[in-house]
């Protein structure tokens, strides 16, 4: 059974930093797929806009050649990708000035009243400018929708300057503050796991849930990415929404329907209900480290301070975390008790973003000590890269001489469930921009509620005046983040299979 395709209305998508890494790697591969897919309508126009001088023959070469490793994978595509580069347009503009966007917006305009999505593939610095520029030329109005990428600020302080901002352009209902992490089919699937399902719900709370583990782990190091990451770091970069967001999908309550607003209430109470970490909880609560020289991937790899002086010369130091473990604590009915162990680090051992649902062990157990240990219930959800669902259950070893128990999982890999291509993240959500669905957007008070509970960490952390914690590229961070969820008598999980 294959998931139908439904058409979406025309639609004019418009990517600033269209020439950037993000529209290069994702945005328009992801536009792509959706066009040979019939989902995109012939009329639709998308444009990039940077401040290179390029003709948009120039950018459609430059769009087709990052599109041609899609193409090489899949031979199916190859007839659907010069109609798709066709639909591209480009505009040279400037961000911080005025010159060129009146000639900008009467092209846009000339296509009358349509869906139109304004995509801020930038630096959070130019949310400002782009929005205010956005207004002044009249294309805030009717259809409009803006997308924003994370982060949207360093602190609560700068992102109410830039919600302020991009809402004072458009109203809340057409404001998309993006989470890709929330488009991933893993963790859709946690819903209808929790909320189509009678066997987990009664199951899922203090009383049979021992802890909770969320790890988003990535081999790769700094990439084009050095000026942003060392001015931001893992907690802000990772934490502050990737993993809050996953945090709130395995502990919020059942939302009274699946719209938009009832889901976002429900993440909302679980942000406002985070036990806040204070100066004097830190050092033990929360990991910081930062990668040395290793191996990754079977390669030698330099250390961080190495990378960034490479990328920038000069720079001999950095205190930038490059690596986050925390404990946190839910405090409500459901959750009082059980801690919810989060970790994400650049340089780990492997790439894996993981949801572990640790369950509680039997109260008794009448087997035979010959037996075997009887391990705890794990339902495990993998984000990245093998998208899936493990439960971990105990069975009879089948065989004669006796009983001999086996910890194995029952595996649901999505690939080889459905056998078809699973749109990615980006997909989806493109998609849901143009449809007017924020169901899997944050919301302004969201990210004001995690930014609560993250400020506090950030000032212990300069309180502390601690040096991140030095890790080898190749492992798993330093040994502070075993200590962390080792004190508690748990250990970080590993697959077994």
């Amino acid at each position: 059974m294959t998931a139908k395709t439904v058409p979406v209305d025309t639609f004019d998508l418009v990517i600033f930093g269209g020439t950037g890494d993000l529209a290069l790697r994702k945005l328009l591969p992801g536009l792509f797929r959706r066009y040979a897919d019939g989902q995109i309508p012939e009329d639709s126009r998308i444009i990039g806009v940077a401040r290179d001088k390029l003709a948009d023959a120039d950018y459609r070469s430059k769009v087709g050649e990052a599109l041609a490793t899609v193409v090489r994978g899949e031979a199916s595509l190859q007839s659907k990708l010069e109609p798709f580069l066709q639909k591209l347009g480009y505009h040279a503009l400037d961000a911080t000035l005025d010159t060129g966007w009146q000639a900008f917006a009467e092209e846009l305009l000339t296509h009358g009243e349509r869906i139109r999505v304004f995509y801020l593939s930038t630096s959070p610095g130019l949310f400002v400018d782009i929005c205010t520029r956005l207004k002044a030329h009249g294309l805030n109005g009717g259809k409009s929708r803006v997308v924003i990428e994370k982060p949207i600020g360093k602190d609560s302080a700068s992102a109410a300057v830039i919600n302020d901002a991009v809402g004072s352009a458009f109203p809340e209902s057409r404001i998309f503050r993006i989470d890709h992490y929330l488009g991933k089919e893993t963790v859709q699937n946690l819903m209808a796991l929790r909320f189509a399902n009678i066997l987990f719900e009664p199951l899922w709370n203090a009383n049979y849930i021992d802890h909770v583990q969320i790890t988003v782990a990535e081999t790769v190091g700094l990439e084009k990415r050095a000026t942003y990451y060392d001015g931001s770091g893992a907690l802000r970069d990772m934490v502050q929404n990737h993993l809050l967001q996953l945090l709130c999908m395995v502990a919020m309550e059942p939302p009274a329907a699946m719209e938009a607003d009832a889901v976002r209430d429900e993440k909302l109470k679980v942000l406002r209900s985070l036990r806040p970490i204070s100066n004097d909880e830190a050092a033990q609560a929360t990991v910081r480290g930062q990668y040395r020289a290793g191996a990754s991937n079977g390669c030698a790899v330099p250390g961080y301070v190495e990378e960034l002086a490479a990328l920038q010369p000069g720079r001999t130091d950095s205190r930038t975390e490059t690596f986050v473990a925390l404990k946190a604590e839910v405090d409500n009915w459901r959750w009082a008790g059980v801690p919810f162990y989060l970790r994400t680090g650049k340089r780990l051992a492997e790439r894996v973003s993981e949801i572990v649902v640790a369950f509680r062990h039997v109260p008794h157990s009448i087997f035979e000590h010959g037996a075997g240990p009887v391990m705890a219930n794990k339902l495990v959800l993998r984000l990245q890269p093998d998208e899936g669902v493990k439960l971990w259950l105990m069975i009879k070893d089948p065989g004669p001489g006796g009983l001999r128990l086996q910890h194995v999982p029952l595996d649901m890999s999505f690939a080889e469930a459905f056998g078809v291509h699973q749109p990615e993240a980006y997909e989806r959500l493109l998609m849901d921009v143009v449809r007017g669905n924020p169901t899997l957007f944050m919301r302004r008070d969201e990210v004001e509620a995690a930014w609560k509970w993250i400020d506090p960490i950030l000032a212990a952390w300069e309180t502390l005046r601690e040096a991140p914690k030095p890790y080898t590229a190749g492992s798993w961070g330093p040994s502070a983040a075993v200590a962390l969820i080792e004190r508690d008598g748990r250990t970080w999980h590993e697959d077994e299979a």
